[in-house]
């Protein structure tokens, strides 16, 4: 499993309160235990590592709706090799990273920066999250995120600024105050999945890509007789 990956899934699955990932050949799964996101199989390899005997096999082998596919190659490659009833994200995600240690200047652990006038911004640990809120001067939620180091890496994750609230640098305040937050535990890696419009943010802060994300859900194959 490629070790960016690996240190992807260690993070993510901490953050999100699932299950340790049970190893595969090609990669692990994860049980989430949501409606919506029973479980996920996440495909160890990068871009031409992934392969399309390998995406087919994994995939050919769910039967039930709400398991997600994670594989680290372009959408039009892994939507062509996934079967009926598979649902893709026509928009990738990117795995990123960031080096922390110094002297790169790409995370400079300075707390986040300047607060707006009328902002507050909170932070707390538990379970091993170290979460970051920034609230409204009325109180309303501004942004968020939270970060989960493990070991010399660190997983940033659920990044969010509130439509009524961007273009202000406050998700470039949270990412950086959840780094610095990560430097004093000894990480030495920022890694996390963007979006496309994270992406351009994390960029800004020194991120770079590593690998194209597929995401893909299995939605269910009716029968002939229009039952699931």
């Amino acid at each position: 499993m490629h070790e960016i990956v690996r240190a992807w899934v260690d993070g993510w699955v901490v953050s999100r309160g699932a299950a340790p990932p049970q190893p595969r050949p090609w990669g692990v799964t994860i049980d989430v235990g949501d409606v919506q996101h029973v479980s996920r199989h996440v495909l160890g390899a990068i871009g031409e590592g992934v392969e399309e005997a390998v995406v087919r096999k994994v995939a050919g082998e769910v039967t039930g709706a709400g398991v997600w596919l994670k594989a680290f190659r372009d959408p039009g490659d892994v939507s062509a090799w996934l079967g009926p009833g598979w649902w893709v994200d026509p928009e990738p995600g990117y795995l990123m990273t960031v080096p922390l240690a110094p002297p790169s200047g790409a995370a400079v652990p300075d707390g986040g920066g300047t607060v707006p006038v009328g902002y507050a911004v909170r932070d707390w640990t538990r379970g091993g999250v170290t979460k970051v809120l920034v609230t409204a001067p009325d109180g309303s939620l501004a942004a968020r995120g939270q970060i989960v180091p493990t070991g010399a890496q660190a997983v940033v994750d659920r990044i969010e600024t509130a439509p009524a609230h961007r273009r202000r640098g406050l998700g470039g305040l949270v990412v950086r105050r959840l780094l610095a937050t990560a430097v004093t535990t000894g990480a030495r890696r920022g890694v996390l999945a963007a979006t496309p419009d994270g992406r351009a943010l994390y960029e800004a802060l020194g991120w770079r890509v590593e690998a194209v994300l597929t995401s893909a859900k299995f939605m269910g194959v009716e029968d002939e007789d229009g039952g699931e």
